[in-house]
């Protein structure tokens, strides 16, 4: 059954890629959408067992390297954190690929796309169980390579190109660093085995790096560039740019990159590492103002975006800046407990923001939208759950989880917990107004869109609505019913094989010390959030245009994404393109093939020029010729030889 849950997508994946052009479009859908309704009920049953019953187990497939000192089994580990993260990678992709059905119909290349996202799946599954370092990073550049395909999946748009390559450039960047920090555990510890390494982690903790003459904290090191990886894979603030225009994937894609899957694979990351990270307050520190600055740089961008799906990009992007800071304060259940009420109400909103771009003839622009609401009304009370999810309103699941998250950094007691915890409360006040700012941007108000959008405007078919129901229903129930195991009064007996606290850092275990105004405060402004949200686009509606025409410089900046893109542009991609473009035509052309091929080709030419120029065709041409090479014959005889 592991090994089914974790290898039938591969399967799929193999079938309509290599064979869609016999089973048909039809028999794609069929292949990959069963295997993975299989595949999500066999991750329940994982779930339940080994989550729930602690049945942890390690099933080993095959030795995948032996060479010298370096060993490497190829195994399955399932211990409460990887079965978490399989039950929900597989129910989201799941429901993605029976709404694919539906979404991409009219497309002309179903058995790929459904391939590759069976392949996708595949590769995230192979990093949430893996049992070491090489494993781990072999599932981490699967999804990134598979994530480029799907973005770019309609390669005929140049700005889809551009997308892909631009998520695959930003993620080697922080691969690089990835990659550096394994060579370092390796080099650290002399095994790339989780078990074997975090039995080290205490010994290795008190040892330094010698780096260009100074001692460094070796464990610090070595976690600080495994942080750069999360970084990258889970967009977080520097290494963010490629998430908003992966949107240029379908939307599909967005919702399964950008809720339970790829962004996420950075906060699994974290967790499953915590016995090295918890051994680094520096660190754990770096993690916590990374992911609170990404939380509030995210919130604000979000709050001036246009693009339907543009803004649900940024929730995600400021959501995971939650999750980080709670594995900051060691609050990695919190974190964890995010991860998987957030890939329910996330896909939802994804998925339902594709329904909307479906009933509106592909438009995508909510200044284009508005009084939709009668016109698709299961869509909008899907919208509204998700968002209800996501502004953290009781009881839906995002107000367990994020209120959690929010109790363990105050409880921190530190600086950048606190920072953590006000930076949260800002977030949550901004998160609750862009969420609703699209609700009412996009369903109320009067229509905006032409007469031809709204009169063919329609409720989604069943096939794409009945995946948004399976996932309302995860973002209504799973926050009371997960509650308990991943942050409540049993959590240390869930993670119990999975996360390792010091009990310095034990955050959650103080969250009952703390005044209750703590716990209350992010309900109050998610709901002042929404209040304002109505007030400035259904009581007021013209505030929006007053506040824009009178702070244009910072309406400009959040709307600019704070400029990031111009600053890399300049900085990064220019020079590039200038050094290029010189060793191009400077190396490459002027000195490479200037001396070499195309060199000799030239003086070869110049040359037959130059002797062709002698066969003139005149007798007293070649008779003078003749002559001087007498003359020329006769000097140097009597010149060298006489003399």
């Amino acid at each position: 059954m592991p090994v089914a849950a974790v290898f039938l997508p591969l399967v799929a994946s193999f079938i309509a890629g290599f064979f869609g052009r016999w089973i048909g479009d039809r028999g794609a859908q069929l292949v990959t959408c069963a295997a993975m309704l299989i595949a999500a009920a066999l991750g329940i049953t994982l779930f339940v067992q080994v989550g729930l019953h602690g049945q942890s187990r390690v099933v080993d497939l095959l030795n995948w390297m032996d060479t010298g000192d370096l060993q490497v089994q190829w195994s399955l580990r399932f211990d409460a954190l990887s079965a978490t993260m399989v039950a929900v990678v597989t129910i989201v992709s799941a429901m993605v690929h029976v709404y694919s059905v539906g979404y991409m119909a009219h497309d002309h290349s179903i058995p790929r796309f459904m391939s590759y996202l069976s392949i996708f799946t595949f590769f995230m599954l192979m990093l949430v169980t893996a049992d070491n370092f090489v494993q781990l990073f072999f599932g981490w550049e699967g999804v990134g390579l598979a994530s480029y395909l799907l973005i770019g999946f309609w390669f005929d748009r140049p700005s889809a190109n551009a997308a892909a390559i631009k998520a695959f450039v930003v993620n080697r960047v922080g691969d690089f660093g990835f990659a550096l920090g394994i060579f370092a555990v390796y080099y650290l510890f002399g095994s790339l085995q989780f078990d074997t390494v975090f039995a080290a982690a205490p010994e290795v903790a008190k040892s330094s790096l010698n780096f260009l003459g100074h001692n460094y904290p070796a464990l610090t090191v070595t976690c600080l560039l495994l942080f750069v990886g999360a970084m990258g894979k889970s967009a977080q603030l520097g290494l963010h740019t490629w998430l908003p225009d992966a949107m240029e994937g379908p939307t599909p894609v967005s919702a399964l990159i950008h809720a339970a899957t790829m962004v996420t694979a950075g906060v699994f990351m974290l967790a499953r590492l915590s016995p090295l990270f918890e051994y680094s307050e520096t660190a754990l520190a770096v993690v916590v103002v990374v992911g609170g600055t990404t939380a509030m740089f995210a919130a604000s961008v979000g709050m001036a975006q246009n693009d339907i799906k543009r803004v649900i990009a940024y929730s995600t992007c400021s959501q995971l800046g939650y999750m980080f800071f709670a594995a900051g304060v060691s609050a990695y259940g919190a974190a964890m407990f995010h991860l998987m009420t957030h890939a329910f109400f996330k896909a939802l909103l994804f998925l339902g923001a594709g329904s909307v771009i479906h009933a509106m003839s592909g438009e995508q622009d909510m200044r284009k939208m508005g009084g939709i609401r009668y016109l698709i009304p299961y869509t909008y009370i899907l919208m509204w759950i998700g968002s209800l999810a996501l502004a953290g309103i009781w009881p839906f699941a995002g107000y367990y989880s994020k209120d959690t998250i929010l109790e363990a950094s105050y409880a921190a007691g530190t600086g950048v917990g606190l920072y953590a915890y006000w930076v949260g409360i800002v977030v949550a006040f901004l998160t609750a107004f862009y969420s609703w700012r699209l609700i009412f941007m996009t369903f109320h108000g009067k229509t905006r869109a032409s007469h031809d959008v709204m009169h063919h405007a329609h409720e989604s078919p069943p096939v794409m609505l009945w995946p948004l129901y399976v996932l309302a229903a995860g973002a209504i129930v799973a926050g009371f019913l997960g509650f308990n195991h991943f942050v409540g009064e049993e959590h240390e007996g869930f993670w119990r094989e999975a996360i390792f606290v010091l009990p310095a850092h034990d955050t959650l275990g103080r969250i009952e010390e703390l005044p209750m105004w703590v716990s209350k405060l992010p309900l109050v402004v998610a709901l002042l959030g929404i209040f304002s949200a109505w007030v400035a686009y259904i009581w007021r509606p013209g505030i929006p245009t007053w506040v824009t025409s009178h702070f244009r410089p910072i309406y400009l900046f959040v709307l600019n994404k704070w400029y990031f893109d111009e600053l890399y542009d300049a900085v990064f991609v220019r020079p590039a393109f200038a050094i290029g473009h010189g060793l191009w035509k400077k190396g490459d052309g002027a000195v490479i093939d200037g001396l070499g091929p195309d060199g000799l080709a030239e003086t070869t030419r110049g040359l037959s020029v130059w002797a062709s120029r002698l066969q003139t065709g005149y007798l007293y041409h070649y008779a003078f010729a003749m002559l001087i090479g007498v003359v020329a014959l006769v000097s140097w005889y009597l010149l060298f030889q006489i003399g």
